[in-house]
């Protein structure tokens, strides 16, 4: 069975607008990362990563002006919680993962992935309460 688009926009919690942020921002990553990976720039991990975390904090603020507009609507700080709750836990991901390939601190890729499986389980119960 294939979802529609406008179920997995519900069941993740983000726009169209946040959809197109995360794409460019994967796209100039991927350069980055395949370019720091083979040698051709030499940086941190953590400034292969700066367009992400620009990302992150673009859709923060996205997430904080919806709120602002829909500030009467009591669902909209419900949506602003679950929206910044799964940028934070991105965020955190992000971070670790720098962390791990600079080796900065001994983790385990499975430290790494919990925040991703907290996220998982956000999504989980978000499409629980999703209405048809």
């Amino acid at each position: 069975m294939l979802f529609r688009l406008e179920e997995i926009l519900k069941w993740v919690g983000i726009t169209i607008f946040e959809i197109w942020l995360h794409l460019v921002s994967v796209f100039v990553f991927s350069f980055l990362a395949v370019f720091k990976y083979e040698g051709f720039i030499h940086c941190s991990w953590y400034e292969a990563f700066i367009p992400l975390f620009i990302c992150d904090g673009l859709c923060a603020y996205f997430v904080i002006i919806v709120y602002v507009r829909m500030y009467r609507d009591r669902s909209s700080v419900i949506r602003l919680l679950s929206s910044l709750l799964s940028i934070v836990l991105l965020f955190v991901f992000k971070v670790l993962l720098c962390q791990k390939l600079n080796k900065e601190k001994i983790i385990t890729y499975s430290e790494v992935m919990v925040p991703l499986f907290a996220l998982v389980v956000i999504v989980m119960f978000r499409s629980c309460h999703v209405n048809n």
